[in-house]
């Protein structure tokens, strides 16, 4: 739905982006990014370390359940992006650039906007966190948990002073990141977005080659189809999953950013289809190859599998490879989640101020200390899982499924029918279930583990 002819005099500034110097309002010409640009963004936005997990959610399920619940999730990722690329046109009576918050603000005030910049704040600086901790697992190692495993550098040349872990996240954060995450368009990092895609597919190519020598050799056995009751220590277990499957398809934040610079924003509805159905399957395939390849083995981190070893045999160089290609997709993934945290972050510091872009220095000030920030949480945090865990329960699950619905609910135009109406609050329903449910089954677990270690 468009908005009233009554507003076409600002059709201009709704297709603005999120950045003044996205638009050809600064440099000249229009935003002229092709929808397969788009897709690769997208699609980039979608895979990052939501994959790794994928493999232990279809452990905990079975594998048809995993897939129903891959589909499903896809599915309402897609109904919650129509409904705010529905909303776009009318928040704010297209008097300024459209973003995720304004539609908040539109709908709920400063304190609706205020909330969803906190949320994804906390959401998308976790997960760069938990980047920068896999990239240092696989290049360095990991370090404590009593799980310490040497990483590609030190298995090639020891333990030395540059093959730390601080030295070597500080080289990437400096040399690698920083030169990405200072570029001002999105569409700009089409290319590595394209190349992070094609890493990902790698990684899924490199597990599924694991996976058939190991069948050859005898060494791995089909999946389970259904979940094992007996390996679980309640039903309500399975709900565990379900936050982590939809962690793996939050990419809300970053809709805006890329429809601005797409040249008919009205193509962006059909860029998150075929980016959700593209990565559905990349997860698909990964969980399954993952699951076949180690079993009821798979961790929680399925690099850690790779880094003990396949088990079947398979040259520790193809386990280094599976590791770098998925260190590597990281990398590239990094610069279009810190788009987001970083405007998010300045939208609540710096409420009321220009735009960010159009302010140099604060606009390179903000991203020096996002980035040593998250460099210093990265080195001081060896594990974040169980965070990360209770993050997709709560920040996710409200970005991507809690959010687009309560803007339909609250209807501020009065252009949801009543179908809408009811697809939104069965979207609110389930999310706040299914989360209450899992982070119950989570504490609990959490308690009875304390309860066995100190029986012990």
């Amino acid at each position: 739905m468009t908005p009233p002819a009554s507003k076409d005099k600002h059709a201009g500034v709704l297709d603005e982006p999120l950045l003044p110097e996205f638009s050809g309002g600064v440099h000249g010409g229009g935003g002229g990014a092709s929808v397969s640009g788009a897709v690769f963004n997208v699609s980039t936005s979608i895979i990052g370390a939501g994959i790794m997990s994928i493999p232990a959610a279809m452990r905990v399920l079975g594998v048809a359940p995993a897939l129903l619940l891959i589909a499903a999730v896809a599915a309402l990722a897609d109904v919650s992006v129509e409904f705010m690329l529905r909303y776009t046109g009318w928040a704010a009576g297209g008097k300024r650039a459209p973003t995720y918050a304004g539609l908040m603000g539109d709908a709920f005030g400063r304190a609706g906007a205020a909330t969803l910049n906190v949320c994804i704040a906390f959401t998308t600086a976790g997960t760069l966190v938990v980047y920068l901790i896999i990239i240092g697992d696989v290049v360095s190692g990991s370090v404590g948990g009593g799980d310490e495993h040497a990483g590609v550098l030190r298995e090639l040349f020891g333990a030395r002073w540059w093959t730390g872990r601080e030295f070597v996240l500080l080289v990437t954060a400096v040399f690698v990141l920083l030169p990405l995450v200072l570029r001002r368009r999105v569409d700009s990092l089409r290319y590595t977005s394209a190349i992070s895609i094609l890493l990902a597919v790698v990684f899924m190519l490199i597990s599924l080659g694991i996976a058939v020598y190991a069948l050859f050799k005898g060494t791995a056995t089909m999946p389970r189809m259904l979940p094992d009751f007996s390996r679980l220590s309640s039903p309500f277990e399975l709900f565990t999953a379900v936050p982590v499957i939809v962690v793996a398809f939050t990419f809300h934040f970053n809709v805006h950013p890329i429809r601005a610079e797409l040249s008919k924003t009205s193509d962006m509805k059909a860029a998150v289809r075929v980016s959700l159905v593209l990565c559905a399957a990349i997860y698909a395939a990964v969980g399954f190859f993952g699951f076949l390849l180690f079993g009821d083995n798979t961790m929680a981190d399925v690099l850690a599998n790779f880094d003990r070893s396949s088990g079947a045999g398979v040259p520790q160089a193809l386990n280094d490879a599976a590791r770098l290609s998925y260190a590597l997709h990281l990398v590239l993934v990094f610069p279009l989640l810190l788009f987001s945290l970083r405007v998010n972050v300045d939208e609540l510091l710096f409420p009321g101020r220009r735009p960010l872009a159009a302010d140099t220095r604060r606009f390179v000030t903000l991203t020096a200390v996002l980035m040593a920030v998250l460099y210093a949480l990265a080195i001081a945090i060896p594990s974040i899982w169980t965070l990360f865990e209770y993050s997709g329960s709560t920040f996710a699950v409200t970005i991507s499924l809690i959010f687009p619905g309560a803007i339909v609910l609250r209807d501020v135009h009065g252009i949801a029918k009543r179908k809408d109406k009811a697809l939104a609050a069965m979207m609110i329903i389930l999310a706040v279930v299914t989360s209450s449910i899992a982070i119950a089954s989570n504490i609990m677990s959490s308690i009875s583990d304390k309860v066995r270690g100190a029986s012990r």
